[in-house]
């Protein structure tokens, strides 16, 4: 696909991500309501490109497209906008189907679903722990958080064990074909912020299976946290800024937001010196009050500490307290993607390099459409 052929699917889809889609519970994986991570979401596959777009939202229920079938019964998106066509065109789509290792269960009877879920096409994702020490405290706790409601509902654990991960992930390689894993975390009152349930849980999946793990954390007070989970079995890391602008992140982050901007860029050099250029990432939230300006100027830094910058349209999740707060513009969101993509593929730092994780994936944004460059001859 040439260059302008990428950026042009990369609209359409950032068009699908920034309004939503309108869906009547097709069959297919159906994506989940609140919870940490890509919430209120389901995965569609458009042109071979698998995208999380909001379904489960306010913003998906006024979306002018629809997810439906054709009268030859083939998957599609409708509606009256670009990104299915125009007025009366659509927008050929599948949906990744409900994974296997969902109808299984462990020895004690713990569905494999409350321990680890399917996100995107091939990804196995779980939170460790489903509480944060901050959640409870709205005047301190991130204000587009939803890591407690899942755990609310009943749907999952408070607490996974390296076991129970471990267990799971073997099954979703066996049955489901899963690429990667990604491990997360609600902060723990602890000076390693997660990181030892990192190496813990990490261990153990590598002692089941070979399979590519991201750890996601917030800077732990002592690096030598780093060289710890790499050596536990980690190849890449997440340590997410998610906004950067001081009066953004103390409004949207206020109680995560005490360590700041410089303190992060310190952890990212430590984390780059033990997993390598291009194997640690960092969430920017696109469209909670950053510049196109602020957003770029910190991926320019970031790109040069050898960090990849996950740019993401921010996806408001119902019960939070920005579930209300507008979604960012299409076209915002292309003028972002396209100066980082043209400075991440000036430095050759590729989404498609990393180890596992988030960028990797890549279904919660369209930055890697962006990152491309041109096709082998393609002037």
């Amino acid at each position: 696909m040439a260059e302008h052929d990428r950026r042009a699917l990369g609209r359409r889809l950032t068009e699908l991500q920034v309004r939503g889609v309108v869906d009547p519970a097709v069959p297919g994986n159906p994506g989940r309501r609140g919870g940490a991570g890509p919430s209120d979401h389901r995965a569609l596959s458009i042109d071979g490109t698998t995208v999380m777009v909001p379904v489960y939202n306010a913003l998906a229920g006024t979306s002018p497209y629809r997810l439906g079938t054709s009268a030859e019964g083939d998957l599609q998106v409708s509606g009256t906008g670009a990104a299915a066509g125009g007025a009366t065109g659509a927008l050929a789509v599948e949906t990744p189907p409900e994974p296997r290792f969902y109808g299984l269960a462990t020895a004690e009877g713990i569905p494999y679903r409350s321990i680890a879920l399917l996100h995107g096409r091939d990804v196995l994702a779980t939170t460790l722990l489903q509480t944060c020490i901050r959640f409870r405290d709205r005047t301190q706790s991130c204000q587009f958080c939803a890591i407690e409601q899942s755990l609310e509902d009943g749907r999952t654990l408070v607490r996974k064990t390296p076991e129970q991960v471990a267990e799971v992930a073997e099954a979703a390689v066996r049955l489901d074909g899963v690429r990667q894993l990604v491990l997360t975390t609600g902060t723990p009152n602890s000076d390693d912020r997660g990181a030892r349930l990192m190496a813990e849980t990490a261990a153990a999946v590598k002692a089941r299976v070979a399979l590519p793990i991201q750890a996601q954390c917030e800077p732990p007070e002592d690096p030598a946290w780093y060289r710890r989970m790499k050596d536990a079995g980690v190849d890449s890391l997440g340590m997410h800024l998610e906004v950067v602008e001081e009066e953004v992140r103390r409004r949207i982050l206020p109680g995560k937001s005490e360590l700041g901007l410089e303190r992060y860029m310190e952890a990212f050099a430590e984390a780059v010196a033990v997993f390598g250029r291009g194997q640690v990432s960092t969430y920017l939230l696109a469209g909670l009050g950053d510049s196109a300006d602020a957003l770029i100027a910190v991926s320019e830094r970031l790109i040069a500490l050898g960090v990849y910058p996950f740019v993401v349209p921010f996806v408001p999740i119902a019960g939070t307290p920005l579930e209300a707060h507008p979604a960012p513009s299409t076209d915002f969101m292309v003028a972002v993607y396209t100066a980082v993509g043209d400075r991440l593929r000036a430095s050759d730092l590729r989404s498609e390099a990393m180890a596992a994780g988030c960028a990797k994936c890549g279904a919660c944004s369209a930055l890697s459409l962006f990152e491309a460059g041109p096709e082998p001859g393609t002037p």
